[in-house]
């Protein structure tokens, strides 16, 4: 049984994120996906939109998933000694460089192919998308109150 690890902060669930563990499941018979830990997203990228346990519960949820965990909060590679996976897949815009990964893991003991995935092309296939759509049409609504009269 091959065992794939993905992981990601999956803020604002869109089909990226589908696409993305979609392919991941490919590469194998069992899917685990970490998900970020609040205190992570704030360190790394940004204040998280929705809270870990609600971001764990969506992800849980996808079929494709056979099992969602969330992830520590100091050294990201324990979570890999806890999966034992054989393949850790990466998105296409996962900061991550696959060559650092394979030589930490190796200096660890740990033998595990890291494999990135290409890029899923759609107009709102990322969070960053999704917010600037919402704001874009929250100002034009305000510029149409302010046409309008309202």
């Amino acid at each position: 049984m091959v065992r794939v690890m993905a992981t990601g902060v999956f803020d604002i669930l869109h089909l990226g994120h589908v696409h993305y563990l979609e392919e991941a499941r490919k590469l194998g018979d069992e899917l685990v996906v970490v998900v970020a830990a609040d205190k992570t997203v704030k360190e790394r990228k940004h204040e998280p939109i929705t809270p870990q346990e609600m971001r764990l519960k969506m992800i849980e949820s996808l079929r494709v998933v056979d099992r969602a965990v969330l992830g520590g909060e100091g050294d990201m590679f324990e979570i890999v000694s806890e999966i034992k996976p054989d393949i850790i897949a990466l998105g296409h815009d996962q900061a991550h460089e696959p060559e650092r990964i394979r030589e930490e893991l190796a200096s660890r003991g740990i033998n595990v192919e890291v494999v990135r995935l290409p890029q899923f092309d759609h107009d709102l296939d990322g969070t960053r998308k999704i917010i600037q759509k919402v704001i874009n049409w929250y100002q034009f609504k305000e510029k149409m109150k302010n046409v309008e009269g309202e």
